[in-house]
């Protein structure tokens, strides 16, 4: 399923849940600052530490290069950042004692303390190909169908899922929760199997009924599905679950049942599009292009394991009253964490949401040491969580990678301007609070120390080589 990105190096981050705490503590005799300065270095010496260093605005001019954050130039609202909680992370995580799953929980979703603030999740609809085995909420014996939906049932999320997901909504009720299938059930496919296949024409209306169910039933459990994608990576039929679906087959899903069910429901959980990879911005154009099936539609996703990030700017630039969404992106395991943690942030964290996108989510939550569980014969292997449960707790790249952006650009942030530099690659944000968060990576392999003009003042922070930089004020 995943294409590999950076360079698999064994070179992980191993740190003990009291460890990690240590090194995220803020400490209470902080220098006086304008500037919180929040740093993470690829050879792993800090992890996600406020600096003690004073870092305040003057009038003083220097030599050295400037990054100019300017907010009266506003881009895109943001949704959040974060995960897919997978099936196979939801039992990892139910799984721990109780005192540590409440504790790792509130590390995650919490926005008190030393706490990162996920703020967006992603969850699969049935099995992903990171479940323990493979199911749809609709299973039925060989020739039998199910058109009414009457033998639906979630029963399968009921043990960890969606447990894990009341849990989180009790610490923040208001994070954004999109749905994506794998796979529909096996009657409804041509090839009657989980892996492949492609819906038959004569079970849209029934497939539509599925996700209406989809969103019912979790409603019922207190889980608001925000949005759901119609289908995870349509043009790779090869996973475990999958399903090939093209363009041409999702606009008539959407015009024809789908976008008609929702509407004859009253549901007001978006429909995006396509969900795949930037090397065919072609598909997501050719159902916008539709107006039957665009009016249903709230927007794009994207994963970038082919194509370039500005493809999301070239979709979202034909439809501007379309939104785009980055939602899925692997850290192949073992990590090179320096090298992931510049790519990662560079290419998503600052690309994704330089190219319009509301959200930034990484892939898995959570793993064991073994990159388990996964499904039998075409789930991901290796795919490292941004946590790793074994059972101690480690914190991987992902998690940091999020971090920098989901602890301070809170949702309902605006993106605003902030000048490109090719070695230190950065995003701008205006906050609710009304603060500014500038997230900076230095790709470079020297320390680099630049201005950061606001307002008409300039600070002058320096950034290790490779290091990750969150800069609040």
């Amino acid at each position: 399923m995943k294409r590999f990105i950076a360079s698999c190096v064994v070179f992980s981050v191993v740190l003990a849940s009291c460890a990690s705490k240590k090194n995220q503590t803020t400490n209470n005799n902080q220098t006086d600052s304008e500037v919180a300065f929040w740093l993470t270095k690829g050879d792993q010496s800090v992890l996600l530490k406020k600096q003690d260093i004073a870092l305040n605005f003057g009038t003083a001019s220097n030599t050295h290069k400037t990054i100019t954050v300017d907010e009266n130039q506003t881009y895109q609202s943001i949704d959040g950042f974060g995960y897919t909680l997978t099936g196979g992370s939801a039992t990892l995580i139910n799984k721990l004692p109780e005192q540590e799953k409440a504790a790792l929980l509130k590390e995650l979703f919490s926005t008190e303390g030393d706490a990162i603030g996920v703020s967006y999740l992603r969850v699969s609809i049935g099995a992903s190909d990171l479940s323990a085995k493979v199911f749809t909420y609709n299973e039925l014996p060989a020739g039998q169908t199910d058109v009414n939906m009457e033998r639906f049932s979630i029963a399968e999320e009921m043990t960890d899922l969606v447990p894990v997901l009341k849990r989180i909504l009790a610490i923040n009720p208001h994070i954004k929760i999109l749905g994506s299938p794998w796979t529909p059930p096996t009657w409804m496919k041509t090839n009657k199997a989980f892996k492949g296949g492609s819906l038959l024409p004569e079970f849209y209306q029934a497939y539509a009924k599925y996700f209406v169910k989809y969103i019912g039933a979790m409603k019922a459990q207190g889980i608001t599905i925000d949005a759901i994608t119609i289908q995870n990576e349509p043009l790779h039929p090869g996973n475990t679950p999958s399903l090939l679906m093209l363009a041409n087959e999702q606009a008539n899903f959407i015009k024809t049942a789908l976008g008609p069910a929702f509407q004859k429901a009253g549901l007001k959980t978006k429909i995006i599009l396509y969900d795949h990879n930037a090397d065919r911005p072609d598909y997501p154009m050719t159902i916008l292009a539709d107006p039957e099936a665009s009016k249903y539609v709230d927007g794009s996703a994207f994963h970038l394991y082919a194509g370039p990030i500005t493809a999301l700017s070239k979709v979202r630039d034909a439809y501007p009253d379309k939104h785009i969404y980055f939602t899925e992106q692997w850290v192949g395991g073992p990590s090179n964490f320096g090298e992931d943690l510049k790519w990662h942030v560079s290419t998503l964290i600052v690309g994704a949401t330089r190219n319009w996108s509301r959200n930034v989510l990484e892939w898995n939550l959570a793993a064991d040491a073994n990159y388990d569980p996964h499904t039998p014969d075409g789930g991901c292997t290796n795919c490292l969580g941004a946590i790793t449960i074994a059972p101690q707790i480690t914190r991987n790249v992902a998690y940091y990678v999020i971090a920098h952006a989901s602890k301070f650009v809170r949702p309902g942030s605006v993106r605003i301007s902030s000048s490109a530099d090719n070695t230190l690659s950065n995003v701008a944000f205006k906050t609710p609070d009304g603060k500014r968060a500038l997230i900076v990576m230095n790709t470079g392999n020297t320390p680099q120390t630049f201005n950061i003009s606001s307002q008409g003042k300039l600070v002058t922070p320096t950034l290790p080589a490779g290091a990750a930089g969150t800069f609040v004020w």
